[in-house]
């Protein structure tokens, strides 16, 4: 059939085909995946959500001065960050996610600084979110890579200060971080951004809009501590609005204003991007403000208590079970769970992640890492709680008992033995990152499809323990290329 014999479908099959893509996806609301998806719990904030969505779709956010409700809706939304995170004249805009909120921040941190594009540096932990890397590739800055102690996940203030070079601009701290929940200690990077007279940037995307209501234990982490420069916190996560937005604050005027890309040296109208995008949908400003203004602080507290009530539950229970153990002292709705090294039978995170699986709860897992001193931080698995988690509790904590039961006494999952095969040629120096990473994007497809993860094979079942295991074995520039070149497979036909 040519490109003009190929007739359009009606709106119903189109529908109908849509249902069918999305049976496969995993469950969005119900509590059974504790990663991705942010469930409040509470049916109207979707219906509100769509509702707001629908009244904004054709609306072009490039120029709030022809689409005025983009502005007055994100003017709302400033002044509800002002409030909950202690910052009366905080100024600042809606992004499309944590990732480019970061990579704004990051670029406008260099902007204000005087910084030449790629020159300069930030200094970010390990546990810091992978955005930072990927703003330090695109903007042409050094991340310096932080070590953090094993035991807590978190930088010493020692370790902040000597980190600091002749060339930085820019501190990186985060509340919580993603891979383990810990807060840093925010205090300890402000004065160190004092002394040194540089920006600090708080990662509060994914606890911005948990940590302000989750109670008075809790350490200032916000525009509260001296030297806090910008903050970002993602309105998708714990703001419960539909994925698409992200808040950035800026301490002043003339920060905020570093973070704008403008030109008038064409022949067409004026740009003036506050983001990373050009034409963007009000979407995200439209949900975010409906659902904000809706809740309002109280509503937010509210499904905090629900969440932390679950969390603390959960995390107690973990702890209880013989081979497991929450990783350091978590502040907020997410922790990991790691391999108890004190008990007799540990139970490996990653075999027991899949023997939750096996009992219908989706978790995370995640890689053991050597950190640039040396020191490791061991394989884990994450979990993110959210309100609705309180309404399958009992059964998830069922499933966490049993699955460790299961499991027990197991060795951790190996790569797919042709990678292993891979990892034993890097260790003798037979092969190179180089010689991997150099190949052409057929040749790497056909490597993934020799350890039997084949993108394009749909009865094929992925094995995430097994490649957890390779991510571990192989040198990550090495897994980085490989993972690449399978999800760009999967993606296209």
């Amino acid at each position: 059939m040519t490109r003009d014999e190929q007739p359009g479908l009606p709106a119903e099959e189109i529908l109908r085909r849509l249902a069918a893509l999305r049976a496969a996806d995993a469950p969005t609301h119900g509590g059974r995946v504790l990663s991705y998806v942010y469930d409040s719990g509470r049916a109207e904030l979707d219906a509100l959500a769509a509702a707001a969505i629908a009244r904004v779709q054709p609306v072009n956010g490039l120029d709030p001065t022809v689409f005025t409700s983009v502005a007055a809706m994100e003017r709302d939304l400033i002044s509800f960050g002002r409030t909950v995170f202690h910052a009366p004249d905080a100024v600042g805009t809606l992004t499309s996610g944590g990732t480019e909120s970061c990579i704004l921040a990051v670029k406008a941190a260099r902007d204000h600084a005087g910084v030449a594009p790629g020159a300069g540096s930030m200094v970010v932990p390990t546990t810091a979110h992978a955005a930072f890397l990927k703003a330090a590739k695109l903007l042409g800055v050094r991340a310096i890579r932080l070590s953090v102690d094993p035991e807590t996940t978190t930088p010493t203030p020692e370790s902040v200060a000597a980190a600091v070079c002749e060339d930085t601009f820019l501190l990186v701290a985060s509340a919580p971080n993603y891979p383990t929940g810990a807060l840093d200690p925010t205090a300890a990077f402000g004065r160190v951004a004092l002394d040194r007279g540089i920006a600090l940037h708080v990662d509060a995307c994914l606890g911005g809009f948990a940590l302000p209501w989750w109670g008075s234990d809790t350490e200032p982490w916000d525009f509260r501590v001296p030297g806090v420069t910008s903050l970002s916190a993602d309105l998708h996560k714990y703001g419960y609005t539909p994925k698409g937005a992200s808040l950035l604050l800026h301490s002043d005027r003339d920060r905020h204003r570093a973070q704008y890309f403008a030109t008038t040296d064409w022949p067409g109208y004026p740009v003036v991007n506050p983001t990373l995008l050009g034409s963007r949908s009000a979407s995200g400003v439209a949900s975010s403000w409906a659902i904000t203004g809706h809740l309002g602080v109280n509503g937010f507290a509210s499904l905090v208590a629900t969440t932390r009530l679950v969390a603390d539950r959960l995390r107690t229970v973990i702890d209880e079970i013989d081979g497991l153990r929450v990783v350091a002292s978590p502040v907020g709705p997410v922790f990991a769970v790691a391999a108890d090294p004190d008990s007799e039978h540990p139970v490996d995170p990653h075999r027991w992640a899949t023997a939750v699986d096996r009992r219908g709860f989706t978790l995370q897992m995640q890689p053991g890492f050597t950190q640039p001193d040396g020191s490791s931080l061991p394989p884990t698995t994450h979990l993110t709680i959210t309100p609705v988690t309180a309404t399958v509790a009992d059964e998830l904590v069922l499933a966490c008992r049993n699955a460790a039961d299961d499991v027990r006494g197991l060795r951790a999952a190996s790569p797919p033995p042709a990678l292993a095969d891979l990892a034993h040629a890097f260790d003798s120096g037979a092969v190179s990152v180089d010689d991997v990473v150099g190949l052409p994007s057929a040749a790497v497809q056909q490597a993934l499809i020799g350890a039997g993860i084949d993108p394009h094979d749909p009865d094929g079942e992925l094995d995430m323990a097994a490649i957890i295991a390779a991510v571990q074995a192989l040198p990550r520039p090495v897994t980085a290329t490989m993972l690449t070149e399978f999800l760009a497979e999967f993606t296209n036909p």
